[in-house]
């Protein structure tokens, strides 16, 4: 196991590396095992790609985002600029998002409601306004529209994760209540998590998945 002294240093060392992040302005603390990165950036995209750096380094199981997105003077846009880009990227989306989604933009902080049918879908909303200028968050409200019962795909919820976490997959509970699955058990990094959740928003009528899964 590293050393709080070591993760810190791998972590800062991971985002000086990354060519998409400025790490001048990023601070790096790590408290009993948990990162902390606070600063600020020139765009929701940077700050969502130094989350994603951090969750790299081997040892980071906990991360605290307290990075502000301070949008440059030659990047800043009026909210409606940012509005007009935002419905031409959901317009030209490839799940036809336009005609689903709204819109509202406040001070750069944009805010998506309507109904989709799969998480995937709710998912490619939010993607696709990362790397819009001038963009400083996003608050995805999108609702996702209940299709099934999920006891009754309990079971292929299951198969699913031994497809993608082979032995691993019996370590890893799966609970259903109401349009909530929620998963419990140990998982060895990152990657098998985020595996092992995909696999469940995989499901039709999943509105939320409560992580319960603790590092081996």
């Amino acid at each position: 196991m590293k050393s709080d002294r070591e993760l810190q240093q791998d972590v800062l060392a991971e985002l000086k590396w990354d060519p998409k992040i400025n790490a001048a302005n990023i601070g790096v603390e790590v408290i009993r095992g948990v990162v902390t990165l606070s600063g600020h950036v020139d765009s929701l995209a940077e700050k969502w790609n130094a989350e994603q750096a951090a969750k790299r380094v081997f040892g980071v199981k906990t991360i605290a985002i307290e990075l502000d997105v301070i949008v440059p003077g030659s990047n800043q846009k009026s909210d409606t600029e940012i509005a007009l880009a935002v419905n031409d990227a959901l317009k030209w989306n490839i799940y036809k998002l336009g005609d689903r989604v709204s819109i509202k933009v406040e001070d750069g902080i944009v805010t998506l409601t309507g109904e989709v049918n799969w998480f995937h879908e709710r998912l490619s909303a939010e993607n696709s306004i990362r790397y819009i200028t001038g963009v400083r968050s996003v608050n995805n409200l999108i609702y996702i529209k209940p299709s099934v019962s999920l006891n009754l795909v309990r079971i292929d919820i299951e198969r699913a994760l031994k497809r993608r976490a082979h032995e691993d997959a019996q370590d890893i509970s799966v609970s259903v209540q109401g349009d909530e699955v929620i998963l419990g058990g140990k998982v060895h990094n990152w990657v098998e998590k985020s595996l092992a959740i995909d696999a469940v928003w995989g499901v039709p009528g999943v509105k939320k998945v409560t992580d319960h899964m603790v590092f081996a």
